[in-house]
């Protein structure tokens, strides 16, 4: 499996980070009494919200391995947790989001799914 790169950063921005826990929680409203509350599976998806600080040669890594490593971003990847420090499994929920800031880097968001 594919892993961040290397020369990138692991750790992101902290305005920029946001973190979404699987939510396998089915509810179901009942006529009279309460919601029925049941696990909806065993493995859900979660989600996590990144910015980067990034200068031209980075975002050329980031793209190589989107491109070449990932498929054009559709493969999985392991990935270091920002807060947690453990290995993760991600995928990208869409590609990442470029904005220009001062001095000749680009703030750059990134959009994962934490896999299962």
């Amino acid at each position: 499996m594919p892993t961040w790169p290397a020369a990138l950063p692991t750790l992101p921005l902290a305005e920029g980070f946001r973190e979404t826990p699987a939510n396998n929680i089915l509810r179901t409203e009942m006529e009279q009494g309460p919601t029925k509350v049941r696990r909806r599976s065993t493995a859900g998806v979660g989600k996590m919200t990144l910015a980067y600080l990034l200068s031209t040669a980075d975002i050329q890594t980031l793209e190589n391995f989107i491109q070449d490593d990932l498929s054009g971003g559709v493969l999985p990847f392991s990935f270091t947790h920002p807060r947690k420090g453990n290995a993760l499994t991600c995928r990208f929920r869409q590609l990442p989001e470029y904005g220009a800031t001062n001095g000749g880097y680009f703030k750059v968001a990134v959009e994962l799914e934490i896999l299962p």
